[in-house]
């Protein structure tokens, strides 16, 4: 073995403390940008990147069984302009109902599919498996259902037969093709009788981004199918408009985590090997007083940082790519999209970009040690430059404060570029904590707003209870008999405070095509948790308060007039206000005394009772369901009994993340603190000699972290402030939604405080292990040590 490589096994070998923390910082650095870059590769256009990879139909046409043939829908394959197509598969509208609970689910659009493949949208599994015989149906992820609805049976009780199917499957189409897929043979038990038998053709065009362009392709197509056959069609820019908007609301959140893992990863592993070169100087001035070259020192150390790194580097790209399997999973279900996991191209960028930083920061600082006179890197080795941090050594001795601490205190003052290091590493980990904590409380703030759940006991009049405020559908008519005896019980129960009753309808907007829906309400619901953009809640009839989906769909502002059409009958109303509601649908909350002309009758779906202070919540439901039991209603509480699984999934992905980077960022302390003990263990044998205790060892260790550690929590938190109200407000615009200030302005004074704390506590903790060796450590040992 020549000399060269016998100095680098053995600087690698001799010091193996140094070698484990590289080759630990640099693996858990990898394993968090191949997180980040995933997260942005897959916040990169994901529907269209999806779309392309499951070969994603432009046009999904149905056509009349009875007006065309199979033949004739397979010759439209051949269509002008058509370059592939699928089917003709049949197609059936069935409503199921879920025999578990015997609830009865949304309208389904079932399609018959022997295969997910075909050439034009392949369907992927993200549960069980596909349909492999009659009496089987796989459901698509966008379906309504529970989130693990694996084994449910669905009864098709309108049907002749009440057929009934069990799930096996769930899979998701980026063209939004069906609701679910069965065998093509349980179509026609399906369909109902006298209903028309229908067939889905799925279709691909030379040219489709534009609704020109797609209008032609479903003329080439309608042509060969035959006259009337055309029954309806679905173009894929209209999914794409609406996935885009869902997506669009994750795409700050994710993006911010992915650049801040990149960014991070870049600053420690910078930081990780110029500190272990620049603390080699010693040695570099060794090697050149024996006959080294600055060109084989060089080599020498980049060799040495280099073996370790590549070790670091492919643990870290193996545990990357498996903990982005669930992260990538969450990421995919919030977009709705499906991703085979970790790029390739990422994989390869990550590892050349962690292997060229090493290279480049191992070979930056040998080179600049090379060049230092010999007699000059021996001794800058073992101290610092003369005159450096003095002064804050003597303010630091003059304060009442053990000589261990203050000791501790001064020494980042002594070695400037090392602090900084340390300092940069804290700030990044402070900033992502204080942003994470923010994030999710935001979240938890949106749900609570969405779900206008101030109530706290709620009356469902219809159907099984729905929560905290169900969406009327469907409820039944009541008397007046019933309305009285139910107000009067309300009114009557002990510890009752205020309550208000809500009906739903429809009415039409001037002006506008379809219809919005109208939430009628009888008493003050101004407490019913309904956050408040701007503007107020309405107070008297005339007035409406609507989301900000309805201003923008009309084009109107708050003190506009608009004219709703009730009945036939035409309500002028005032918009007094904007009320947070994410939602694409077109609401409008109103007294119901304004409809009291056109529609008298109006049905309550739901009463919403607020209690006096310290009423026993489950006492007062007991005692009102006595006095409502001749009713056939029931009074339930009226608090959310759970968060929506996107929050969930948000918090999740927070909570995974944040840990992902402040682990980093804790290695990165660790790191200097290091490098630093052991750079200073002939002075730590030397306080040892007269009399240092091991506690107080410990204390001076931890001592040289916490000015920085505080100085870089509070940097830090108000960087993750600010980033919070960048992103926030971004994730909202992106929903098509104005946050309300109870959203955004989430950080308390007292909060606050506590997270510019975390920048010490990531300090210490990065200290901790270092200052255990370095109490350890025997006097006649550190007095020996290099």
């Amino acid at each position: 073995m020549s000399a060269l490589g016998r100095v680098v096994r053995s600087g690698v070998g001799r010091r193996r403390v140094q070698t484990v923390v590289i080759g630990l910082a640099t693996m858990i650095a990898v394993t968090a940008s191949v997180l980040g870059g995933s997260l942005v590769v897959a916040s990169s256009g994901p529907f269209d990147r999806a779309f392309a990879q499951q070969h994603g139909a432009h046009l999904t046409a149905q056509f009349d069984a009875g007006k065309t043939t199979t033949a004739r829908l397979s010759a439209s394959a051949r269509a002008t302009g058509v370059t592939a197509a699928a089917g003709p598969f049949p197609i059936a509208s069935a409503t199921p109902r879920d025999t578990s609970v015997d609830w009865e689910l949304p309208p389904m659009t079932v399609v018959g599919r022997a295969t997910p493949s075909g050439g034009v949208d392949d369907v992927l599994l993200s549960q069980g498996q596909w349909v492999t015989g009659a009496g089987q149906i796989v459901l698509s992820a966008d379906y309504p259902v529970g989130p693990s609805p694996l084994g449910t049976v669905l009864r098709f009780a309108e049907l002749p037969g009440s057929p009934t199917l069990e799930v096996v499957g769930v899979a998701r189409s980026v063209s939004r093709t069906a609701d679910a897929w069965v065998s093509p043979s349980d179509v026609a038990t399906l369909t109902a009788p006298g209903a028309p038998a229908g067939y889905q053709m799925l279709y691909r065009f030379a040219a489709a981004s534009t609704a020109a362009q797609l209008d032609g392709g479903r003329v080439a197509v309608a042509a060969v199918a035959g006259p009337g056959a055309l029954a309806g069609t679905q173009s894929w820019l209209t999914v794409k408009e609406a996935n885009d908007r869902n997506a669009a609301l994750f795409l700050p959140f994710l993006v911010a985590f992915g650049v801040l893992g990149l960014v991070m990863s870049v600053l420690i592993v910078g930081n990780v090997i110029a500190g272990a070169v620049g603390a080699g100087t010693r040695r570099i001035g060794i090697l050149k007083a024996i006959g080294f070259t600055p060109a084989q020192v060089v080599r020498a150390y980049v060799a040495q940082a280099l073996i370790p790194a590549t070790i670091g580097i492919v643990a870290g790209v193996v545990a990357g790519n498996l903990l982005a399997i669930p992260v990538l999973a969450d990421a995919d279900q919030l977009y709705g999209t499906t991703t085979a996991g970790v790029a390739w191209w990422v994989d390869a960028v990550v590892v050349a970009g962690a292997l060229g930083v090493v290279a480049l920061v191992a070979w930056a600082a040998a080179w600049r040690a090379g060049r230092l006179r010999t007699v000059e890197a021996i001794a800058l080795g073992h101290t610092p430059r003369p005159g450096r941090g003095q002064w804050a050594a003597r303010l630091t001795g003059r304060l009442p404060l053990p000589r261990s601490v203050s000791l501790g205190l001064a020494h980042p003052f002594a070695r400037p570029s090392r602090a900084a290091a340390m300092f940069a590493a804290i700030v990044f980990g402070a900033t992502t904590v204080t942003f994470a904590v923010g994030v999710a409380a935001s979240l938890n703030e949106v749900q609570v707003a969405k779900d206008h759940a101030a109530a706290d006991v709620v009356i469902d009049t219809f159907g099984p209870p729905r929560g905290g405020n169900p969406t009327p559908t469907a409820p039944r008519a009541l008397s007046t008999d019933e309305i009285t005896k139910t107000t009067t019980a309300i009114r009557a129960q002990p510890g009752t405070a205020r309550y208000y009753s809500v009906a739903s309808t429809r009415v039409a907007v001037a002006g506008m095509a379809g219809s919005a829906r109208l939430y009628a309400f009888t008493g003050d619901a101004s407490w019913g948790g309904y956050e408040l953009v701007s503007g107020r809640w309405f107070t008297r009839p005339g007035e409406v308060t609507v989301p900000g989906t309805f201003l923008t769909a009309t084009g109107t502002r708050i003190g506009d007039t608009v004219v709703l059409t009730d009945h036939g009958k035409a309500v002028p109303v005032r918009i007094v206000g904007e009320v947070f509601h994410p939602t694409n649908v077109l609401l409008v909350f109103a007294d119901a005394a304004t409809f009291a002309a056109t529609n008298p009758n109006l049905v309550a779906a739901s009463y919403h009772i607020g209690l006096t202070d310290g009423t026993d919540v489950a006492a007062y439901v007991a005692g009102l369901n006595t006095a409502l039991e001749s009713s056939g209603f029931t009074a339930q509480s009226g608090q959310p009994g759970g968060g929506s699984d996107t929050i969930v999934l948000l918090d999740a992905l927070a909570a995974l993340l944040t840990l992902m980077l402040v682990t980093v960022a804790g290695m990165g302390v660790l790191n200097m603190v290091v490098l630093d003990t052991r750079e200073r263990v002939r002075d730590l044998g030397i306080h040892k000699a007269l009399g240092m205790t091991p506690r107080q060892t410990i204390a001076m260790v931890i001592a040289s972290v916490v000015v920085t550690g505080l100085a870089g929590g509070a940097i830090g938190a108000s960087a993750g402030v600010a980033l919070h109200r960048v992103v926030v407000p971004a994730m909202g615009n992106g929903a098509g939604s104005t946050l309300p200030v109870s959203v955004t302005d989430v950080y308390q004074p007292a909060g606050l405080a506590l997270l510019g704390l975390g920048g010490l506590l990531i300090a210490i903790l990065g200290a901790l292990l270092p200052a255990g060796w370095a109490a350890r450590t025997g006097t006649a040992v550190a007095l020996r040590t290099e």
